[in-house]
């Protein structure tokens, strides 16, 4: 038991939260960048901290990184109708059951399903486990539509990646549904779910 509580301080202790973008972009992909360029031509502040050596590919993952963030812990799920034809990128606190069947009657389509990765890369520049609303400033044709929880938008930060899962960043709920959806030139819909049966 008291090992584990040292690996854990020591896991959380290799962290750090840094505010803006790095000073070194060196050996960062090109999609990651632009993220970066966009926040700072917009004046936007964050808070960054690299974790290369642990993806944020499950919520245990991200569990652990947001513990540093201190912000809401978001899911973010790649969606699709069942011709393929609507696109949704939908954002949901991480403590909550995604019920495809709710989303779908307050969306007035027959059945949701995740979309494959090829549309996610094609739309969005994002691979799976990446997933993030800065995807959206890639969707320049509009293709993907932003679904958001109401309960996120009560938190005062919101955690998401820079198109790449080995950094996370810390935004303003407020910066993040107000000037970066305008840059990226996307609405949202505030959807509700309760994540029950």
């Amino acid at each position: 038991m008291v090992e584990m509580e040292q690996n854990t301080e020591e896991t959380q202790m290799e962290y750090t939260l840094e505010q803006g973008s790095p000073l070194d972009l060196s050996g960062r992909l090109e999609k990651e960048i632009r993220c970066y360029e966009l926040l700072d031509s917009l004046g936007i502040t964050f808070w960054r901290c690299d974790h290369p050596d642990a993806n944020a590919n499950t919520m245990e993952d991200c569990l652990k990184i947001d513990a540093i963030l201190e912000a809401v812990v978001c899911k973010n799920l790649f969606l699709c109708n069942r011709q393929r034809t609507q696109f949704y990128l939908l954002m949901m606190p991480g403590d909550k059951v995604f019920k495809t069947k709710e989303l779908s009657g307050q969306l007035g389509c027959a059945r949701l399903s995740f979309a494959e990765a090829e549309y996610m890369e094609q739309y969005l520049d994002i691979t799976p486990g990446s997933v993030s609303v800065l995807g959206l400033m890639n969707d320049t044709e509009g293709k993907v539509q932003l679904l958001v929880d109401e309960d996120v938008l009560k938190g005062e930060f919101v955690g998401c990646h820079p198109c790449i899962n080995t950094t996370s960043l810390k935004l303003y709920t407020k910066d993040i549904f107000g000037p970066l959806l305008v840059a990226m030139k996307h609405d949202m819909t505030v959807v509700r779910l309760t994540g029950e049966e």
